[in-house]
C-alpha cells in the first residue's frame, strides 16, 4: 500500500491535466509552467504509478489502459477535494483562470454562447470555453468527466443527470430573400412541398422532425441537402432555391446579416426545451455553480422569438 504521506498529490492535478491534453505542452500551458517541468512531473508520475502513463502514437500521445482506468477516479478526486478546500464565500470568479468544456450544436453556441460572451468576459476573464460538438455519447463525456455541461435537448438522458431548461425555442421556414417562386404572402402547404428543402443532420441523414409531422399526415418532402451544422446550412440557401425549416432564435439571431425571407411553416411543429445537463458529482463544486449561473442568466437576457 502507498504511503499516502510519502505522495505529492499534486502529482494527481498533474496527472489530470496529462490525460485531459495528452500532451506535456498541453499539459504545462494549462499548469502555468514549463513543458520541461511537466516532463519531469510526468517522470515522477511514471515512478509512482509503475506505468507509462502516455505513449507515443503517430505525432501524438495516447494513455496507456492503467491511465484510462485512473482518469475518472483521479477527476473525481480532484473534485471533491476542490469542493472540500473551497471556501464558497471567498470564491471569485475574476481571479478564475482555467478551463469549460461545454458540448452544445453551434445552434446553440451561436444563440446562448454569444449572448454569453459579455458576462464571461466581464466576470472572469481568465476562463477558457471550449465548445465540444454535440456527439450521441454525450451523456457518457458527462459522466467520466471529459466536459462540464451540456446544452441542447436531451430526450433520453439517464435520470441521475441534472437538468435545467435554459430557453424554449421553435421553427420557422426561411429561403433566399429574392426567391423566384415564393414572396412575401403566406407560405403555403403546396408551396412548402413543391420546393426542395435542407436539413440540419450531424450524421448526414435526410430525416428529422418536418419529416416526422409529414409522415403522420401521409406525405413527404425532397431533403435535397443535408449538412452538419445550421450556420453551413444557413448560407446554403442564400445560393439556392432550398427551403430550412430550423430554429426560431438562431434565425433571428443571423438573419439580419444574410438576405433570407422568414415563413411561418405550414406545419403545427412544436416548440422545445433547450436544456443545461450536468454531472451530479459537480452539483455544488463552485466554479461549476458559477458557470451554470452565467449559462442561466444568459438564457434569461435573450430577447423574445415570437413567429411571424
Amino acid at each position: 500500500m502507498t504511503d499516502l504521506g510519502a505522495v505529492d498529490l499534486n502529482l494527481l492535478v498533474a496527472l489530470e491535466l496529462l490525460l485531459e491534453e495528452r500532451s506535456v505542452r498541453g499539459a504545462a500551458r494549462r499548469a502555468h509552467v514549463s513543458p520541461s517541468a511537466m516532463s519531469h512531473t510526468l517522470r515522477r508520475l511514471r515512478a509512482l504509478l509503475g506505468d507509462e502513463v502516455l505513449v507515443r502514437a503517430g505525432r501524438g500521445m495516447v494513455p496507456t489502459p492503467r491511465a484510462e482506468a485512473l482518469a475518472e477516479p483521479v477527476k473525481g478526486l480532484l473534485a471533491q477535494a476542490r469542493a472540500v478546500l473551497t471556501d464558497p464565500g471567498a470564491f471569485s470568479p475574476a481571479t478564475l483562470a482555467r478551463p469549460f468544456r461545454v458540448v452544445c450544436t453551434d445552434h446553440v453556441s451561436t444563440v446562448l454562447l454569444s449572448q454569453a460572451e459579455a458576462l464571461l468576459r466581464r466576470e472572469a476573464p481568465g476562463v477558457d470555453l471550449y465548445v465540444v460538438p454535440l456527439v450521441p455519447d454525450t451523456m457518457d463525456a458527462l459522466r467520466q468527466g471529459a466536459v462540464d455541461a451540456a446544452i441542447g435537448v436531451f430526450p433520453e438522458a439517464p435520470p441521475e443527470v441534472r437538468m435545467r431548461r435554459l430557453f424554449t425555442d421553435g421553427f420557422v421556414t426561411v429561403c433566399r430573400s429574392d426567391h423566384p417562386r415564393l414572396g412575401d404572402a403566406k407560405l403555403s402547404l403546396d408551396a412548402f412541398l413543391a420546393e426542395p428543402h435542407v436539413l440540419v443532420a450531424p450524421r448526414g441523414t435526410p430525416w428529422g422532425t418536418v419529416d416526422e409531422v409529414l409522415e403522420a399526415r401521409g406525405l413527404t418532402r425532397r431533403v435535397a441537402r443535408t449538412f452538419p451544422g445550421f450556420l453551413a446550412a444557413m448560407w446554403h440557401i442564400v445560393e439556392s432555391d432550398a427551403l430550412l425549416t430550423v430554429s426560431r432564435r438562431l434565425v433571428a439571431t443571423t438573419a439580419s446579416r444574410l438576405p433570407v425571407r422568414v415563413h411561418r411553416p405550414p406545419l403545427p411543429l412544436a416548440d422545445y426545451g433547450v436544456m443545461l445537463a450536468w454531472h451530479p458529482r459537480v452539483d455544488k463544486a463552485v466554479e461549476d455553480v458559477w458557470l451554470r449561473g452565467v449559462l442561466i442568466q444568459a438564457a434569461a437576457e435573450l430577447p423574445t422569438c415570437p413567429l411571424p
